[in-house]
């Protein structure tokens, strides 16, 4: 299933990048987040594959009409969709948007796939099986967190949506380095062990963490919400707690 779901990755980024480097037009989405016609153009490539692959499957989509809680909480095993995360990247023309797709079973992500189309650039994990990193046509590479060291500690924040819990960590390391990223990217830096720590306290969504937290959990680390609790999907609302994602699990972060 792992391969089929990287090509339906790679169809989306296809579509993604027809429109990469054009002036297309941007609409504000309800939450003011922005939305293009590359976000749509994925979003429908996504879900026909999904479908073709197995069609008793839900598909849960960033760009989909919302599906009311009473219909979802039946759902046991689904797909969580990000056709497009880094919207704000792919109009900047950075190159930091990827394509995330997620089966969850039973609360728990256990499939992961995230793509970087501007770079060719796969991050993927299975529950029990690892996770992997593949550039271009390049042989995959097994990937691994890092044991954290507090003296020399990277951390990695979002380029816009660093909130007040990320400075105080920041004042808390001084000596840290800070590395600054969009979309799940920021994730698989610390999956493939070139980051440590990844706190969130600006809110998420289910589509913004499944297949990137597959990934980390696949490679050694944890993503939890700041509690210590487990990060769970088919909540009732969609949004996510205040997160944190550590490559070494036993690093008191706090």
């Amino acid at each position: 299933m792992i391969e089929t779901v990287k090509t339906i990755a790679s169809e989306a980024g296809e579509k993604i990048l027809s429109f990469y480097g054009q002036p297309i037009p941007v609409e504000k989405k309800s939450d003011d987040s922005p939305l293009t016609k590359a976000d749509l153009a994925a979003h429908h490539a996504i879900v026909a594959g999904l479908k073709d692959l197995d069609n008793t499957i839900p598909v849960l989509s960033e760009e989909a009409k919302e599906i009311p809680f009473e219909e979802r909480r039946s759902w046991d095993r689904f797909w969580v969709v990000d056709p497009m995360d880094g919207t704000k990247e792919f109009i900047k023309q950075t190159g930091e948007f990827t394509v995330n797709i997620a089966l969850v079973q039973g609360g728990i992500s256990s499939l992961g796939v995230v793509y970087v189309p501007a770079k060719n650039l796969f991050y993927w994990a299975e529950k029990g099986k690892g996770a992997f990193k593949q550039v271009k046509e390049e042989a995959s590479l097994a990937i691994k967190v890092r044991k954290a060291d507090p003296e020399a500690l990277s951390i990695v924040a979002s380029r816009d949506h660093a909130g007040p819990m990320v400075q105080e960590l920041l004042e808390r390391y001084p000596t840290a380095q800070t590395q600054s990223m969009g979309s799940s990217l920021k994730f698989c830096l610390v999956a493939e062990g070139k980051a440590d720590v990844y706190l969130r306290d600006v809110p998420t969504m289910e589509w913004d963490t499944a297949a990137a937290q597959c990934i980390v959990e696949e490679s050694g680390g944890v993503v939890k919400d700041i509690d210590g609790s487990v990060l769970l999907y088919n909540k009732e609302v969609l949004r996510n707690p205040s997160i944190i994602t550590l490559g070494d699990p036993l690093f008191a972060w706090k």
